[in-house]
């Protein structure tokens, strides 16, 4: 069957971020200082090739960009200033844009005003949603209890339809990536027993990013894994302790003191995060996509109105937390709604299946009896003959 070629396809790759790949002439150098470059996933070097080549199918079929961590290496060690690192996480940003039926993430990634007046036009209805609701049954001058402005049981009955959208959206993208990477080949038909004895790597690496934690510089797998851990148990309390959380004025320390590490853990990393943009401290921080400074300033004022509308509840003013309660939720919702399906924050769920499909894919080589092309296991597992 003939491959056909798309010429036009580092152009395509510009406004997701891909810097002067065709500077790159195959030199191997990237490859060689990647700590994660094994058969059968060299990379930078092969997808760069692809890429090159206009070889579409090739690599919208490939898992080999989520393995890469972009440590930065790649590209101080390219003699051409090719930046392979950058290209990579272009790569994956255009990978997002086809895992998504939607097209949203496309327009997202394409046009940083499209997603800017997206996160506002949602923004906008949240406040007109909620401020309509509670007029409607309630006084903005109670915060809690039978004449609460935003009664917790409605919001968590919001938070969790929010949630079951948010997860068909997420597993139907994730079943693309699958069909991708794995579904349609028709020379690696893995045993469905691979999928479910390797199934543990999925939260393994969801939880610890124990791969990055491999790479020379350890500062930025620490961050990211803070960033990670506060927002899983913010979401936690949200969805299972909202009631609790919302109670008071009270303090009921069993719940808070998570929310307020949680709170620390996504205001710190956050800043750390734009400060390291800021500055361009390191190679992986040189180059900065529109989504990247979008993400984090919708996660730093998050993070930052909701320790407001708590302080403000515990302080008695209760008009004011009703306020700023309903700013944090205007801009949670698109955050939740745009950014974690459409945009940053599904890497978190990318990256991890990556891990997951390249260990099946593994044992279903070994089973097929095809050791040179075996890949190496690179969620931790073990082979299987």
């Amino acid at each position: 069957m003939a491959i056909r070629a798309n010429p036009k396809l580092i152009d395509e790759l510009v406004p997701y971020g891909a810097e002067d790949v065709v500077k790159c002439y195959q030199c191997g150098n990237c490859s060689a200082v990647c700590p994660f470059s094994k058969q059968p996933y060299v990379f930078p070097r092969k997808p760069m090739r692809l890429l090159q080549m206009g070889l579409e199918e090739k690599i919208k079929s490939s898992i080999d960009p989520w393995l890469c961590y972009y440590c930065g290496q790649c590209s101080e060690q390219c003699p051409r200033e090719a930046e392979p690192g950058e290209t990579m996480m272009s790569l994956r940003r255009w990978l997002t844009s086809r895992y998504d039926w939607t097209g949203i993430s496309r327009l997202f990634y394409k046009s940083w005003r499209f997603e800017v007046g997206a996160v506002i036009l949602v923004a906008l209805a949240t406040v007109a949603g909620f401020l309509a609701f509670g007029f409607s049954q309630g006084s903005i001058h109670h915060y809690d209890g039978p004449h609460a402005f935003l009664p917790s049981p409605s919001i968590h009955i919001f938070d969790w339809t929010l949630a079951i959208v948010l997860l068909a959206l997420l597993l139907s993208n994730a079943a693309r990536m699958w069909w991708f990477t794995m579904g349609r080949d028709k020379e690696v038909k893995a045993p469905l027993s691979a999928y479910f004895t390797k199934a543990y790597l999925l939260p393994v690496h969801f939880f610890t990013q124990k791969r990055y934690s491999q790479c020379e510089h350890k500062a930025p797998w620490l961050t990211h894994l803070a960033l990670m851990l506060s927002y899983v148990t913010m979401l936690v309390l949200i969805m299972f302790f909202l009631r609790d959380m919302a109670a008071g004025p009270a303090i009921d320390w069993h719940v808070h003191i998570f929310g307020y590490l949680a709170t620390i853990g996504l205001i710190g990393s956050s800043i750390l995060f734009l400060r390291s943009r800021i500055t361009k401290s390191s190679a992986q921080y040189k180059h900065s996509h529109e989504s990247d400074w979008i993400f984090l300033v919708l996660l730093l004022t998050v993070a930052a109105t909701g320790i407001l509308q708590h302080i403000l509840h515990r302080s008695g003013l209760d008009m004011a937390a009703n306020i700023m309660y309903v700013t944090h939720l205007a801009l949670v919702v698109p955050m939740l709604g745009l950014e974690v399906p459409f945009s940053k924050w599904s890497h978190l769920a990318y990256r991890p299946l990556a891990m997951y499909f390249a260990d099946v894919r593994a044992v279903a080589l070994a089973r097929q009896g095809q050791p040179e092309s075996m890949p190496e296991p690179v969620g931790g597992g073990l082979r299987t003959a």
